[in-house]
């Protein structure tokens, strides 16, 4: 008897958690027999346990499929009740019979499992009583018509949701069964009914207890819908303590708190459980912040609130950019928050210096945010204080922004100064800002000059990439070393006898462009090599670092202001994904220096945009080594450094050069539209997946003997009709 109040406390906690028709039983049964009160049929102890079982119709007994277990626990309860009343109490029995009679239309009225055996058992029940005889061949002869009339709508809800109920019963992998779910609930949703479309979240959260969209989505449906402050709070509360990791539904808490009028003390209670949880990104802990200081604003400022203390907005805002400007540096998140604590300051703490103090404290973190400068000096405008705004303008036009940030700021202070100032004001910033515009204009040219070069080389190594390698095969020729026959631990490299070939053979290659005259000497391969080619960007990576775990919203402005404290440098390449265009979170950083290099390795593991970015110095002989693996020992030879991306060729045969520059040549005409000429004796060899050009039938081709009377641009065609 000593533990009865404790198992009741156990029985009422699990049931606040988590939906259970089979727990709501046994714990109907464990009352039926434990409770001391109702052993002595007090009607105290009755009523107790009415109340109970009101409790669990609502909460278990619209359960589609095992909410029968409810009802008829209920109606056994009070039939036992009616056995233990006196025949001689007639009107006694008459109520406890009507109420019988109450719960039976109410079951009926209910979409449950099984329905037709309630039917028969209420029939039976009433031919006790002498009201209808159970012996007519349809079920509903002798039922009044409202009860029919309900008992058959309760029929085709059922039908209408049996197919449902089918599908969320199935053994399906989780994310099926959740999106089966979740499919019940909007139909359950357009039928109206907010008491079933809450249990049926009632039974989905019982299966998917730490799924945050699913609590999310009941949530919001409670706030917009049912509108009761307790059952929405008991909701919240769960949620929170199920899925403390999103940080939406302590925002909605805190909210849902504040529109149930809830005290203090719980606000501050909630929120300061809710910073204790992990959640997945900073911009989270930022809303819940604004979130309490909105809250905190409208209780003190409000008309009707009861005001607090407006040391508590300031402690809080504080807090707020302690806590989060190491993860929220130079972003629009502590631009917001900043600015939002100055409004308030100037507007209810009527604190001069502490609007300024709260400018200064942001442009101490983040003095790179040119936004921050502009949102600093229009509030000293608003407030007539153009000495002041003035003097941040001196602070501010030489300092580097991104973008075009810079040379806004210096325009900025000339509109202010025409405005504003007097003639001597306005001379004296175009003599600032003139020299500091040439600069930024100088560094612009040299910024594109050197993108321009790099962009011309990413294009080349596209399009090279891009180019199907075709196959090379060595002439078979019958005077020579049969192809089948191969020096002992050489891989077959079909360039070598194509070098052979050419070596032996003068050749020369005539380039006649489409919009040019034709030269009335043709131009060798060695007078073409002589004529100086364009620039390419080669990374030597010789003092460079590679970054990765980068964010994928950052920018090269964003690296730039990040290496701002370090200097020194000197190029930017940020990895992205050939297909998408997006960034890979990875980036090459060139230096001027060796000692700008280390100051930028000391930076390794430091917050950019959120995310701990890891630095190492780049290794270009690891990168080579890793690139020429797989590769024959002869390609190897030909190619250049990793980094380079070039290739040159180290044989001592000068006419193989000629040979192998002559191909080139002539494949590159090729792709830009030029005629090719080519003079020679078997230059090329005859590739094995092209017998015969497209076109030809399989009898002997007719002889042709003028080869550059063709309209085809095909070499290949052209030179094994030549050959």
């Amino acid at each position: 008897d000593e533990a009865y109040a404790a198992i009741t406390n156990l029985y009422d906690r699990g049931l606040h958690d988590y939906l259970s028709v089979p727990l709501w039983c046994d714990y109907l049964n464990f009352v039926q027999q434990h409770d001391p009160l109702l052993h002595q049929s007090s009607p105290l102890g009755i009523s107790k346990m009415r109340d109970l079982f009101e409790r669990a119709v609502p909460a278990a007994g619209l359960h589609l499929t095992q909410g029968n277990a409810i009802w008829e626990a209920y109606i056994k309860f009070e039939q036992t009740i009616l056995h233990t009343i006196d025949d001689s109490h007639t009107e006694e029995k008459e109520k406890q019979v009507q109420r019988i009679r109450s719960l039976f239309h109410r079951q009926l009225s209910v979409p449950l499992y099984d329905s037709r055996s309630t039917l028969l058992a209420y029939k039976s029940w009433e031919d006790e009583q002498g009201g209808i005889s159970k012996s007519s061949s349809n079920d509903l002869d002798g039922i009044s018509s409202h009860v029919s009339s309900a008992y058959k709508k309760a029929m085709e809800m059922y039908n209408e949701r049996a197919h449902y109920e089918e599908q969320i019963s199935r053994n399906d992998a989780l994310e099926e069964k959740l999106q089966h779910f979740l499919t019940y609930i909007k139909f359950e949703q357009s039928s109206g009914d907010p008491a079933r479309v809450q249990i049926l979240y009632e039974r989905a959260v019982t299966e998917f207890p730490v799924s945050g969209d699913l609590w999310l989505d009941y949530t919001r449906y409670l706030d917009e819908t049912l509108k009761v402050a307790k059952c929405v709070l008991d909701v919240y509360s769960r949620a929170t303590r199920n899925c403390t990791w999103i940080g939406e539904l302590w925002v909605h808490y805190l909210l849902s708190l504040e529109r149930a009028s809830a005290s203090e003390e719980k606000l501050f209670t909630v929120f300061e459980q809710s910073l204790q949880c992990a959640f997945s990104s900073s911009e989270e802990y930022l809303d819940l912040f604004l979130t309490r200081i909105d809250g905190l604003r409208r209780r003190n400022f409000s008309a009707g609130s009861t005001a607090l203390d407006y040391s508590v907005v300031r402690d809080t805002f504080q807090r707020a950019t302690d806590y989060l400007s190491p993860y929220l540096k130079n972003t629009d998140g502590l631009l917001r928050l900043h600015a939002y604590w100055a409004r308030l300051e100037l507007n209810h703490g009527k604190d001069l210096v502490a609007v300024r103090g709260v400018w200064e404290s942001l442009l101490k973190t983040s003095g790179s945010m040119l936004e921050a400068w502009k949102q600093y000096i229009t509030m000293e405008i608003e407030m007539g204080h153009i000495d002041e705004a003035r003097r941040i303008y001196k602070r501010c036009y030489s300092k580097r922004f991104t973008g075009t940030g810079s040379e806004d700021i210096c325009h900025s202070w000339v509109r202010f100064e025409r405005e504003f100032g007097t003639l001597e004001d306005y001379d004296h910033a175009v003599r600032k800002v003139t020299p500091r515009l040439g600069e930024l204009q100088l560094f612009r040219l040299q910024q594109e000059a050197k993108m321009g070069v790099a962009s011309v080389a990413q294009k080349e190594d596209l399009v090279s990439k891009k180019t199907p390698q075709k196959r090379k095969l060595s002439a078979r020729s019958t005077d020579e070393h049969p192809t089948s026959k191969k020096q002992k631990g050489t891989a077959h490299d079909p360039t070598r006898s194509f070098e052979k070939e050419t070596s032996q053979k003068s050749t020369e290659v005539k380039i006649v462009g489409s919009d040019q005259p034709k030269p009335d000497k043709p131009e060798t391969v060695k007078e073409q090599q002589l004529k100086p080619s364009a620039p390419r960007e080669i990374y030597k990576d010789q003092c460079t670092v590679f970054l990765s775990n980068l964010n994928y919203q950052a920018n090269d402005d964003n690296l730039r202001d990040f290496f701002s404290d370090v200097g020194g440098v000197t190029a930017i390449r940020l990895l992205k994904d050939k297909f998408t265009g997006k960034s890979r979170g990875l980036a090459y950083v060139d230096f001027s220096d060796d000692a700008h290099l280390t100051a930028a390795l000391a930076k390794n593991k430091q917050i950019l945009l959120g995310k701990k970015v890891s630095i190492a110095r780049s290794d270009p002989k690891h990168n080579k080594r890793k690139e020429s693996s797989g590769r024959s020992s002869r390609e190897h030879d030909k190619r250049g450094p990793a980094t380079g991306r070039t290739e040159s060729f180290e044989g001592s045969d000068s006419q193989m050069k000629e040979s192998v520059t002559s191909q080139t040549s002539s494949s590159n005409s090729n792709r830009h539209g030029n005629s090719v000429q080519l003079r020679g004796k078997n230059t090329f060899a005859v590739p094995r997946t092209l017998v015969r050009p497209l076109g030809w039938s399989n009898n002997e081709p007719k002889k042709v003997d003028n080869v550059d009377n063709l309209n085809s641009n095909d070499e290949f065609r052209k030179l094994l009709l030549k050959k």
